[in-house]
């Protein structure tokens, strides 16, 4: 499949710039593959699909506060810097973007917070945008990620003009967020309630937590037309032997076993046996999914609705098939539904 075959045109008023009132009250399509019907309903009503035994698989990576504001020394100049992942615990070393780029040199110095008392310095260019900073700060270890955490505020995808407001702390995580490291909600995630995760447990669905730390790299452009050309960047995955063990038999019972998200669907994706079953894994993956594929471990998914020609938006064309996920966005944009990170959801089995 060729990268324009992921284009279409979605308004830009449906980019949904604040999330819905209630988590589970989202808006939910339906499409059933096997009879190519589509239904609108609520994220609540989620729970009339689902029976005892089937198998929901949840990614409880935690968001960090990833987005910070420092100024260069001698100028004064505003440069926001964006910590993608931390390269070396003992040196404070991190892998960021800046922006603006073009100021930013090796061997410049940002000082951060009103105290200025956390400095970095700019060890490496690695891309147009990327940089190694290695943090000066006087503090242990614990101290100084209680700064980063204290000046940092919630990333925000850029698409969403507003302020970071303080809703967001709450909003954009999963209420069953646990290992941090993503520097992006795993969307899909964010409908569910306390209330609803407990409906979902008495009514007897299980629930396998798996780990995707989700990385910029989920949202970067494709850029060739060829998507066989495309490189996706790599982002730490854990699948414990409990979450394998709740899933793999869930599948000889023959049950729904359903990827909440396009991230914890690419963790289970990553770590498949040559029997079919999912392993115990931990690691990098990398893997990119688009039409046609084969998937091994979930026979249904809970995804949101993805912009034009992203990665994500071919992954559930490559699980829904092509045609009817065409069908189901012309009937999403006509019908109003909300896009993107704080958008509505569907449900795809």
């Amino acid at each position: 499949m060729k990268l324009s075959h992921f284009n279409f045109k979605l308004p830009e008023e449906l980019l949904a710039e604040h999330p819905s009132e209630h988590r589970d009250e989202a808006r939910l399509m339906v499409l059933n593959r096997k009879n190519k019907t589509i239904e609108h309903k609520l994220f609540k009503d989620i729970i009339d699909y689902f029976d005892e035994g089937d198998v929901m698989i949840l990614n409880n990576t935690k968001v960090f506060p990833a987005r910070l504001y420092g100024n260069k020394e001698k100028t004064g100049a505003r440069i926001e810097v964006f910590l993608l992942r931390e390269l070396n615990e003992e040196q404070r070393l991190w892998d960021v973007l800046v922006d603006p780029a073009r100021k930013i040199r090796i061997g410049n110095k940002l000082y951060f917070g009103d105290d200025e008392t956390l400095v970095a310095e700019v060890i490496d260019n690695t891309t147009s945008r990327g940089r190694t900073l290695r943090f000066l700060y006087d503090g242990s270890y614990k101290e100084f990620r209680q700064k980063l955490t204290e000046l940092g505020e919630t990333p925000l995808p850029k698409y969403i003009k507003r302020d970071v407001e303080p809703e967001d702390e709450e909003r954009y995580q999963t209420i069953f967020a646990k290992n941090e490291g993503a520097v992006a909600a795993p969307t899909a995630g964010l409908h569910f309630s306390k209330h609803l995760l407990k409906r979902l447990e008495i009514k007897g669905i299980n629930f396998a937590e798996v780990t995707l730390h989700v990385g910029l790299g989920t949202f970067n452009p494709v850029e060739v037309e060829d998507l066989s050309k495309h490189k996706m960047d790599s982002e730490e995955a854990f699948v414990n032997q409990q979450a394998a063990d709740i899933v793999n038999y869930a599948k000889t019972k023959k049950k729904r076993v359903c990827a909440v998200g396009t991230t914890a669907m690419r963790a289970v994706e990553s770590s498949v046996s040559s029997s079919g079953t999912l392993n115990e894994f931990s690691g990098w993956t990398n893997k990119f999914i688009f039409p046609p594929y084969e998937f091994s471990i979930a026979n249904c998914m809970i995804t949101n609705f993805h912009t034009p020609k992203s990665t994500l938006l071919m992954m559930v064309s490559a699980f829904a098939g092509h045609d009817f996920m065409k069908q189901a966005y012309e009937e999403a944009v006509k019908e109003k539904y909300r896009f993107y990170t704080y958008g509505d959801a569907m449900l795809i089995i």
